[in-house]
């Protein structure tokens, strides 16, 4: 069992570090303003937006027990957060934590 899981550990790590290793090689030859690299950066944010999604309509685990309009509540509060502090990323984190303690919580 402790073998497989060492096995795992050193596939896995190989995997992500040749892919790394590979992006480094290959970065000098890409343009920021190619059609590729927009593409892929377009897939990137798709992929994370439909991940963002699915945890705020299909959550699991403690996020499911908050109910439905109190996590757009705080995504619509966190959104205008976010484009106020002239789209900085740290606010909203922070506060998006706090105010879906607040509202959830039953004082």
């Amino acid at each position: 069992m402790a073998l497989n899981i060492v096995l795992a550990i050193l596939v896995t790590s190989l995997a992500t570090y040749i892919s790394r290793f590979l992006g480094v090689i290959t970065s000098n030859k890409v343009k920021e303003t190619s059609k590729i690299f927009r593409w892929f950066n377009c897939l990137a944010y798709s992929t994370l937006s439909a991940l963002l999604a699915r945890i705020i309509i299909f959550p699991a685990g403690a996020l499911a027990e908050v109910d439905y309009l109190i996590r757009l509540l705080v995504v619509f509060i966190c959104l205008v957060i976010f484009l106020i502090s002239k789209k900085n990323f740290v606010y909203p984190t922070v506060l998006s934590a706090l105010f879906l303690y607040l509202l959830s919580s039953n004082f």
